[in-house]
């Protein structure tokens, strides 16, 4: 494969990368809102299919049961470790030094999580709460640190396989 075929391809991966990655934080973003805006009774009976499943599951291995309660703080912390595995993922993809700007998938998680806050206050019989806007931090502050690893996998494993940077690549 000559330099350039090389670099044609790395493009069209970068660029492939690019609309994925953006895409997945997109829909995550709008399933986040759309459960949001779900009434309490929708919301409810959708807590309560989960619940029953999960409950399942708990009781066929032994471990104690749920509460809906936890279910749902579960399903906050689970959504936004999701958008904040994608919003890592995003910042890789459009710069080389994401350590550097790591602080850009954290502010925007956080954002979102008040943002999903506030549409509560407005959708008959849900509320907003301040530990909810924590709990889906935390998710982002998981989701993050878990693609922030990932990555880190990826670019050792890649620099052994002789592909970073100041290497050369060894001919086969």
């Amino acid at each position: 494969m000559t330099e350039q075929t090389r670099m044609t391809l790395g493009t069209v991966l970068l660029v492939l990368f690019r609309i994925l990655f953006t895409g997945f934080a997109v829909y995550t973003t709008w399933f986040i809102f759309s459960n949001s805006m779900e009434v309490a009774a929708v919301s409810s009976a959708k807590s309560a299919q989960v619940l029953q499943s999960v409950n399942g599951l708990m009781t066929q291995l032994g471990l104690d049961k749920l509460s809906s309660y936890e279910i749902r703080k579960l399903a906050h912390f689970a959504e936004f470790a999701v958008l904040g595995f994608w919003f890592m993922c995003c910042l890789r993809v459009y710069t080389r030094k994401y350590i550097r700007h790591i602080s850009w998938p954290l502010l925007l998680g956080l954002v979102i999580a008040n943002v999903d806050e506030t549409i509560q206050l407005y959708v008959a019989g849900r509320s907003s709460s301040v530990s909810d806007v924590w709990i889906d931090f935390g998710g982002v502050c998981a989701g993050v640190l878990a693609a922030f690893c990932l990555l880190l996998l990826l670019g050792s494993l890649l620099y052994l396989m002789g592909f970073g940077r100041g290497r050369a690549r060894q001919p086969a």
